[in-house]
């Protein structure tokens, strides 16, 4: 399992150039030039509009709404609003990157609802066998009239990939064994899908804590302040999410 650190460079990078934006785009809307500002702002989007894909393909899935009701450029066009609006709440260029985070959470949680959570799911998470694992992996990979949900259409697919892997979920090499038999056997599309399938089961709040430490690489503290939560909370969710991803992959795939 080795880490792609060209990725994870690409990360720091791209936050360090939302960081350096926040001065110019303070300048230009004291110079009242809003269209300039509107073009920086766009620059600094992928990841937020990643985030913001994730969240709403879960919601579309789980029947909160239509798959045209809400579209990702519908809450990038409202955060425009409030950058412009609200920029001058931001007290330092280092806590902007969180700010916009902050505000696509509200942005976001004024459109979903609270989601049902499958107690079941979670209880009998040691019982499942192969078949069974096989056959949630199918219906959570199809609509209801068994067609495969494209998840790509909902918007530009250069914004829609998630990084899941295996890195995230096993932290120590304590299964050397099993972990040497998914590389493997399985491909990284498996090991994604898998994941994939996994959060949707989870509580939202818990799905919410493991994306933004694994696909946009917040740390702990950070993401407590986003979602108004202790930092206490943040870890045991952490710490829940990627014990039942570990359990889920160990028993649908062990060693022979």
């Amino acid at each position: 399992m080795q880490t792609d650190v060209s990725y994870y460079q690409n990360k720091k990078e791209f936050r360090l150039f939302v960081t350096k934006s926040y001065s110019d785009l303070v300048q230009l809307k004291k110079e009242g030039n809003q269209a300039s500002f509107n073009t920086l702002v766009i620059k600094i989007m992928p990841q937020i509009r990643q985030y913001v894909n994730t969240q709403l393909n879960t919601a579309i899935k789980k029947g909160h709404f239509s798959k045209n009701k809400f579209k990702a450029d519908d809450i990038i066009d409202q955060l425009f609003i409030e950058i412009y609006d609200h920029i001058e709440e931001v007290k330092q260029e280092k806590d902007f990157y969180l700010w916009l985070f902050k505000k696509t959470n509200n942005l976001l949680e004024d459109i979903t609802v609270e989601e049902e959570f499958d107690e079941f799911f979670f209880k009998n998470i040691d019982d499942y066998t192969r078949p069974e694992w096989d056959e949630m992996q199918e219906k959570y990979s199809t609509d209801g009239g068994g067609d495969l949900l494209l998840i790509e259409e909902l918007d530009d697919q250069s914004y829609n990939h998630n990084d899941y892997t295996l890195n995230h979920v096993f932290i120590e090499n304590d299964e050397n064994d099993w972990i040497k038999k998914i590389d493997k056997d399985l491909s990284t599309k498996d090991i994604n899908n898998h994941i994939e399938m996994m959060l949707y089961n989870m509580p939202l709040e818990m799905r919410i804590v493991y994306q933004l430490s694994t696909t946009q690489h917040l740390s702990l503290d950070e993401i407590a302040q986003i979602r108004n939560n202790t930092l206490i909370d943040v870890q045991q969710l952490l710490k829940d999410a990627k014990k039942a991803l570990q359990v889920s992959f160990i028993n649908r795939y062990p060693v022979q």
